[in-house]
């Protein structure tokens, strides 16, 4: 898989001009919904925004920081199946947003949306990311999912992340370094979801280009 990248130093310490987003988004429309169910996040709603998938497992809280924002925009289709594999993708990619503020790479959140190399890479990702001290402050905008659902148990996602708005931010002194977007500031995700005996599509699969010119904007 490519190198995950979060809304956070590029490369780590090597660019600080460059956003990173996860290794793994377009319509103007919002309302008071855009939030993630499942997901106490701290994004404003839109009525687009993934629902929580019909099973019954306990769902991992995950309150981000009032400086964090994250928003879903086109991520319904009107489909049962479908809106459940894309609210199941936007919380493994809120999981890696929320693994990172609290500065925790073995979060609960993580092992519960991903499994196998997504999750390992994510692991590897967030560890990099708070051994570095940093942590991230902005907004994070999702759009253009693309979905095929294979069978009852496996499906693909993919999607674009504006990170134009997303920030470095230093977790000791909380000094935000706020660049200027470019083409870097925009991520093509591509997912593979499987859905376990609790009834939750987790992201076995991440991968990501960022720059790819289906989501520049």
């Amino acid at each position: 898989m490519k190198r995950r990248s979060l809304p956070v130093a590029a490369a780590l310490a090597a660019s600080a001009a460059l956003l990173l987003t996860a290794c793994g988004g377009g319509d103007d429309k919002s309302s008071d919904n855009d939030k993630i169910a499942g997901a106490d996040v701290s994004a404003p709603a839109s009525s687009d925004s993934p629902n929580a998938s019909s099973d019954t497992a306990e769902r991992p809280t995950m309150k981000l920081p009032d400086d964090v924002t994250e928003t879903f925009e086109g991520w319904k289709t009107g489909d049962p199946t479908e809106d459940a594999v894309l609210a199941d993708a936007g919380h493994a990619q809120t999981s890696v947003t929320y693994a990172i503020t609290q500065g925790d790479p073995d979060s609960a959140a993580l092992s519960f949306y991903q499994t196998g190399t997504a999750l390992a890479g994510s692991q590897d990702w967030v560890k990099g990311i708070v051994d570095t001290g940093l942590t991230y402050s902005g907004t994070v905008r999702y759009y253009d999912p693309d979905i095929s659902v294979f069978d009852k148990k496996t499906a693909g996602v993919s999607y674009c992340a504006d990170e134009s708005k997303a920030y470095n931010k230093n977790r000791k002194t909380q000094k935000v370094d706020k660049v200027p977007a470019t083409d870097q500031s925009y991520v093509l995700y591509s997912t593979r979801l499987e859905k376990n005996a609790k009834g939750i599509w987790q992201t076995t699969k991440l991968e990501s280009e960022r720059g790819n010119k289906k989501c520049v904007q």
